[in-house]
């Protein structure tokens, strides 16, 4: 047995998930993963993004018709929605033949053999995308679940207008950017550098990423949760610190009142990722023009690393009866350069692949950031240094934990390190709970 089987059986066999109310079995994977059925090939496509339906119309005039693929586009859901809805078709044997997965969404997949190990049909694809993005679609293996679509690298957004009213400077790393939101309190009481929002675990996440986390591995025949690991505690006290001496402010993001405070200049930087400018379009439509974008703020001067907030990957279904053409169909979506025009175009995504990072799509930078002409050529350069992830199969418990949890400590202005602790325990009750082997 290869490594690449015995890892997809390990993975697909040994775990059991539970998403919702809904129960499901691992089953082991199927002898025929990649092959094809012999003539045409029609094939189902469940996705989120927008205008993809004009994406996929260029397959089937172009390549798709050359090689007799059509695909359909089904509009979905995104989320645990999308995932609950997958794994129930796959229960029932009526699964798509390809589905838009987020990456923190395919082990889930994989561990329930909803999803196809493609590592024979993806060609040269991963020399198209950064080692922390592909890393994402291979669980650590030989084995690659999909090819990547979109990535959300992080970086720091301040409104330059109001660093240079209050004599700030950018900060390069986070005890500068501490010290950065100390002085502007000093400055001025009713100004905040920015929030720390406990709505959003992928943001934690990915902050937790870039500090070297990694929140799931396996070790054996076990699955490891280190999601109270040294590197997470670190970003956790951090801003538990800022919170609790109130240099920053503990209220929840996408909200009317912080709508209010980025368009006001009540707050005035915010850690996201490479698709803010669309958020601060409508949150702060006043301030447009003002905003610039710098890399996110590093652990140390000597390190360059970001963490990843959101993205997601086109994975085969282990239901297709055309695992070969979803594969063509799925490689080309990605890494043509027509395809990720289009999806840049009509979807309005930050591609995963490299070389469309710098390409015609991305020469002008988006219109609330005119005044930053080099927008994107910071993010390309940004999203090269994107770290690796490591995701398991309950994320969803995981995110809700650090939802009750570090939301009471952020109102609370209480420890965020028993928070975290909280988030671990959870999640792992919650694997041995499902009958996952977790190890201490």
């Amino acid at each position: 047995m290869s490594d690449i089987t015995k890892h997809r059986r390990f993975v697909a066999t040994a775990v059991a998930v539970t998403l919702g109310a809904t129960t499901l079995a691992a089953c082991g994977g199927s002898d025929d993963d990649g092959e094809a059925q012999s003539g045409p090939a029609k094939l189902t496509y469940w996705t989120w993004t927008p205008g993809m339906d004009k994406v996929v119309d260029l397959w089937n005039k172009g390549p798709g018709k050359e090689q007799q693929i059509t695909v359909t586009v089904k509009k979905q859901a995104s989320g645990d929605t999308l995932v609950t809805k997958i794994l129930t078709a796959h229960k029932a044997g009526k699964g798509p033949d390809l589905v838009q997965a987020e990456y923190q969404a395919l082990p889930t997949l994989v561990s329930n053999d909803a999803v196809a190990d493609i590592a024979g049909e993806a060609g040269d694809a991963k020399g198209r995308f950064a080692d922390g993005v592909w890393q994402q679609t291979t669980l650590g293996s030989d084995a690659v679940y999909a090819i990547p679509q979109d990535i959300g690298p992080m970086m720091f957004y301040y409104r330059e207008d109001l660093f240079k009213k209050y004599g700030l400077e950018v900060p390069k790393t986070w005890d500068e950017f501490a010290d950065t939101a100390r002085k502007l309190k000093k400055e001025d009481a009713d100004v905040d550098l920015t929030t720390f929002s406990a709505n959003d675990s992928g943001l934690f996440a990915g902050l937790a990423q870039q500090a070297g986390a990694e929140w799931w591995t396996t070790e054996g025949q076990k699955w490891k949760v280190g999601i109270d690991d040294t590197a997470t505690q670190r970003v956790a006290d951090f801003w538990g610190g800022l919170v609790k001496e109130g240099a920053v402010d503990n209220q929840p993001m996408y909200t009317p009142a912080w709508n209010k405070a980025l368009n006001t200049g009540k707050q005035i930087a915010w850690v996201s990722a490479v698709w803010a400018p669309g958020t601060l379009t409508t949150a702060a439509p006043d301030t447009e023009g003002k905003w610039k974008v710098a890399p996110l703020p590093q652990w140390s001067a000597s390190e360059n690393t970001t963490g990843s907030w959101g993205g997601s990957s086109t994975a085969v279904t282990t239901d297709s009866e055309n695992k070969g053409a979803a594969a063509k169909f799925a490689t080309w979506l990605n890494t043509d350069p027509e395809a990720l025009t289009a999806l840049a175009k009509e979807g309005g995504i930050y591609p995963a692949a490299t070389t469309a990072q710098t390409s015609d799509a991305f020469a002008e930078p988006p219109a609330y950031f005119s005044n930053q002409a080099d927008f994107y050529t910071v993010a390309s350069e940004i999203a090269k240094t994107t770290a690796p992830s490591a995701w398991g199969p309950n994320v969803n418990v995981a995110y809700t934990t650090f939802k009750d949890a570090f939301g009471a400590a952020a109102k609370n202005k209480s420890d965020f390190g028993a928070a975290l602790k909280t988030m671990q325990d959870d999640t792992v009750a919650d694997m041995k709970k499902q009958g996952f082997e977790v190890a201490e």
